[in-house]
């Protein structure tokens, strides 16, 4: 472990993909710069296409950046792909566990993988099962599993190799209230107990405020804003005034109307809702919706709130956070790479999906049987 207080850090990262069709392909990143603290939860925000998928990728070894330089831990992304792979977990949004092996043998496999012998590999297995609250279900096939427990299972496979810093992408989507609520607490764990390294990607801003010593916020392929979320949120003075337009108001005119008021600023329309910010919400509610009825245009909802992340991200991308509808920036990196004649994912790599890109390629449910004697 190096002296540099940061886990992670990468410098002016520029990535473009081809795209059929596109001149000039689909610019992804473009001189992204993030540095992560040690033993925290770094939250990684953006809108969909913001870049952040294609920067976990390059960090975690699945693409190569047309420019700039990465590291985990000191050590370079691109001139020591291997040695980067045995330092960090990646639970990606999909199950990397199979489904047609046991809990018990896909952590098993894992730890085979990272190079265990058999002894050693059922032991760490064992040990995580416990930890994760997996043993009653160890020896049930993965695809019986409910979903909290297979993302527990997710987890757990990306610690088997005890790295130092553990990639989550989206881990609690589609879970219920208490599965959230469990993963919640053993991210905090996680980093607070066990000083690991956290890089979490959300579309879950309450997670993100709950869990997250400090946030970036990616758009158009680099850093726009930065720091803890009470920093963040700390910039935007006052109070938020959030109304609800009817259909058919001309955004162009409620914005006119509304900075014409003294008591309102930075006025930003999203569709049919409008988020204004004042020194006093309540007191400055009253004019806003007279205003708004003078003009013809009367307000079918408002609401007055303290600043929140949601308010923070509109502020800086001009949209407010909605979630993923898949479109993301998940350009397909294979079909894009075999275009080229080449791969990013060098032999080792592991395919995006992966709970943790393991040294070596992964084989089937027979290997895993095998590994699991």
């Amino acid at each position: 472990m190096t002296t540099d207080p940061c886990a992670v850090r990468a410098h002016d990262l520029g990535k473009t993909y081809s795209v059929r069709g596109v001149k000039g392909g689909v610019r992804a990143l473009s001189g992204l710069d993030v540095a992560v603290q040690r033993g925290i939860v770094f939250g990684l925000l953006g809108p969909n296409g913001a870049g952040k998928s294609t920067a976990i990728k390059v960090l975690t070894t699945l693409t190569r950046p047309d420019r700039g330089t990465a590291e985990i831990e000191g050590v370079d992304v691109l001139r020591h792909p291997d040695r980067v792979r045995r330092l960090i977990g990646v639970v990606a949004q999909r199950s990397g566990s199979d489904p047609r092996a046991t809990g018990r043998e896909n952590l098993i496999l894992q730890a085979r993988l990272y190079g265990m012998g058999g002894r050693a590999a059922r032991a760490r297995a064992a040990e995580l099962l416990d930890r994760f609250d997996l043993a009653e279900v160890a020896d049930r096939l993965v695809k019986t599993y409910s979903g909290g427990t297979q993302r527990r299972l997710d987890v757990a496979l990306g610690l088997v190799h005890r790295p130092s810093v553990l990639f989550l992408d989206e881990p609690t989507t589609g879970l219920d209230p208490e599965a959230r609520t469990a993963m919640w607490a053993e991210i905090q764990r996680l980093a607070g107990d066990d000083g690991l390294t956290v890089v979490l990607t959300t579309h879950y801003l309450e997670e993100a405020d709950r869990l997250a010593q400090r946030l970036a916020i990616v758009d158009h392929g680099h850093v726009v804003a930065g720091g803890t979320p009470d920093e963040l949120k700390g910039e935007l003075r006052g109070d938020a005034v959030h109304l609800e337009l009817p259909s058919g108001t001309v955004p162009g005119e409620v914005r006119a109307v509304l900075e014409a008021l003294p008591s309102v600023r930075e006025v930003r329309i999203a569709g049919r809702g409008v988020s204004a910010r004042s020194d006093n919400g309540a007191a400055a509610v009253p004019a806003v919706l007279a205003a708004l009825e003078r003009a013809g245009m009367p307000a079918a909802a408002v609401t007055v709130a303290r600043p929140s992340l949601d308010d923070v991200f509109l502020r800086y991308t001009g949209r407010r956070y909605a979630p993923d509808d898949g479109r993301d920036d998940r350009h397909d990196d294979r079909r894009d790479d075999h275009r080229d004649g080449h791969r990013d994912d060098a032999p080792g790599a592991a395919p995006p999906g992966t709970a943790s890109p393991a040294p070596e390629a992964s084989t089937g449910t027979p290997a895993r049987q095998e590994a699991a004697k």
